[in-house]
């Protein structure tokens, strides 16, 4: 029980890493509080979570708004009384396509849910962390943008992941004194409804990786247990992959 007793917040729940996280944690333990946009699967989700004897409640909302960056972490204050780490999950990939192609929303929209949303739920989530002296925050990067991997036409979404581990460095330094850990997370490619249901695609992706496959959900869950555990009690400002060898392929 990694994390017993403890209250989670995850974001992006609803489906794919989020959800297998959420299953995860909360069979480690842990007080799941579920947020994404779609309602309808956090309660699904959250009636699962509960029916296997956990703990679950949910809140659904958009993670580029601040003020449910701030909903959330009160809804799990309110129902939990306490908040002992996140996993901050939610992310988009945005358009795919050459930057001199890409319309300015587009771009603005990834920036905004990829690293954005960071700066909001580390702005709510921090200060109440900081009522206990001790905490951890998790956010889902990714090897594109960051280990000299680049990949065509995805400038918008290396752009707002790269970003955000350099805000994670930043946030580690600044609140290291607070006992508050906080680290990246890279995935590498990972059978989730972003990654579609192409096997050709697929079939791709795979041979990209040394280990010439994708990841599932909850393998990529483990490596966030692992950051929001004890078990990594030493461990911050790190940016971890969990890539099956991708990124030094792409070096």
């Amino acid at each position: 029980m990694e994390l017993h007793g403890q209250t989670i917040i995850i974001t992006g729940a609803s489906s794919g890493i989020g959800a297998a996280a959420a299953e995860l944690f909360a069979a480690e333990g842990a007080n799941v509080v579920l947020g994404a946009r779609r309602e309808a699967e956090l309660a699904t989700l959250a009636d699962k979570i509960t029916k296997q004897g956990s703990s679950a409640t949910y809140l659904a909302g958009d993670v580029t708004e601040e003020a449910y960056a701030s909903a959330l972490v009160e809804h799990a204050l309110n129902t939990y009384g306490v908040l002992h780490g996140a996993f901050n999950n939610a992310g988009t990939v945005g358009n795919m396509e050459p930057i001199p192609e890409m319309d300015s929303t587009n771009w603005e929209n990834v920036l905004h849910t990829n690293l954005t949303s960071a700066f909001y739920a580390a702005k709510t989530q921090i200060p109440a962390l900081k009522k206990r002296t001790k905490g951890a925050i998790v956010f889902t990067s990714s090897f594109v943008g960051h280990c000299n991997s680049g990949m065509p036409g995805m400038g918008a979404y290396a752009a707002s992941k790269a970003g955000l581990v350099g805000l994670v460095k930043s946030l580690a330094a600044d609140h290291g004194p607070d006992g508050i850990r906080v680290n990246a997370l890279l995935p590498g490619g990972t059978k989730t409804a972003m990654a579609g249901d192409d096997p050709e695609g697929h079939a791709f992706i795979s041979g990209l990786h040394p280990l010439k496959r994708m990841a599932s959900p909850k393998e990529i869950a483990q490596a966030a247990l692992f950051l929001l555990s004890d078990r990594s009690s030493f461990v911050t400002g790190s940016a971890m992959t969990a890539d099956g060898g991708v990124s030094i392929r792409l070096i």
